[in-house]
């Protein structure tokens, strides 16, 4: 059964969307991070040729033919995938493929209503019985 962890109290979403899949790289998961717009996927794009800052982060756009073989793949309104392992979802409702993925990383923000969103959301794996756990930022950064 799928595995949901919620990193909430992110400050800036799409660096804690990088900092992740990069963690993920690094142990050899391969990450595929679904972005609500097509402006948001093309900022992320942007940001992970730059992160972390003395590298980047190998990546593509998940319909690209290089898909299979990349660590890190953007996804935007799709729903097939080159593989499954981590799902970091950049959304503010559930996705309706989030069981395809051995681990899903819900990222909440500052703001009162996507954090409202993302009590919605936790709300909806508990109640399904999906293994939560909760990583609270705000404590990790002040650390």
């Amino acid at each position: 059964m799928t595995k949901v962890d919620f990193y909430t109290g992110s400050k800036d979403k799409l660096r804690t969307a990088c900092q992740l899949s990069h963690k993920a790289m690094q142990n050899g998961v391969r990450t595929v991070i679904s972005a609500p717009d097509a402006a948001t996927g093309d900022a992320l794009d942007k940001l992970l040729w730059h992160y972390p800052a003395t590298a980047f982060i190998p990546h593509c756009r998940s319909n690209a033919a290089e898909a299979e073989q990349m660590p890190v793949v953007l996804n935007h309104g799709g729903e097939k995938f080159p593989h499954h392992d981590l799902l970091i979802s950049l959304h503010s409702e559930c996705l309706p493929f989030f069981s395809r993925f051995e681990r899903v990383i819900e990222i909440v923000g500052t703001d009162a209503e996507d954090s409202r969103l993302g009590r919605e959301r936790y709300k909806f794996y508990k109640d399904r019985g999906y293994e939560l756990r909760h990583i609270d930022l705000t404590t990790a950064q002040n650390a």
